[in-house]
């Protein structure tokens, strides 16, 4: 019979995933060899080859991972009162702690393959889809004029940079930081919804 994996195979998996995604998003995936990754890890280059036979593979199993938290995110945020503001809170608590991962998804997908790159694409157009969909129940007068993608996109164009300015070290945490987003964009949005402006046509 197969041997199964050791009790410890998960959580040193996981080590090894952060370590990567940190050392990828402040060197950069093409800046770093299994060599800094195995050193970063605490780990031998024989292990790590145990767990990733290639550098390529980290940077799948990072961006997937991500993703996969986002979507199921997003899953959740639909059974809340207010999907919005539950996917805005969400959101901005899953960057605080994973904050390496996702800048490592935002700079380093273009190193993927076609097809893992498109696998992960389309799986972004789902979260901001749910967003959208978030967006027009709010305010449906915006949904009614098709303007519920644009802002969606634009609230991601605030929070997905969250991790190249904020530190949770001052007087603002991310709660705090969750709530003022929410507060924002709530009402840009209501304001949005009393101009009469549509989504312009693609031509």
């Amino acid at each position: 019979m197969p041997r199964g994996r050791s009790a410890g195979y998960e959580l040193q998996q996981d080590s090894i995933l952060q370590h990567a995604a940190e050392l990828f998003a402040t060197r950069g995936f093409q800046g770093t060899s299994m060599q800094d990754l195995a050193a970063a890890a605490g780990v031998s280059k024989a292990l790590l080859y145990h767990y990733y036979k290639d550098k390529y593979r980290l940077l799948v199993a990072i961006a997937e991972g991500h993703i996969d938290r986002l979507v199921a995110l997003v899953s959740a945020a639909d059974r809340a009162s207010d999907p919005l503001a539950a996917l805005i809170a969400r959101f901005v608590t899953e960057y605080a702690s994973a904050r390496a991962h996702h800048q490592v998804l935002v700079q380093d997908i273009k190193y993927l393959e076609a097809n893992d790159q498109a696998r992960i694409r389309e799986k972004e157009r789902k979260v901001v889809l749910a967003f959208a969909k978030a967006i027009a129940t709010a305010h449906p007068r915006l949904g009614e004029r098709q303007l519920e993608k644009p802002l969606a996109m634009l609230l991601f164009g605030m929070i997905n940079w969250l991790f190249t300015w904020f530190r949770d070290d001052g007087s603002l945490d991310y709660a705090g930081l969750s709530a003022l987003v929410t507060a924002f964009v709530e009402g840009g949005l209501s304001s949005a919804a009393e101009t009469g402006q549509a989504a312009p046509e693609r031509r």
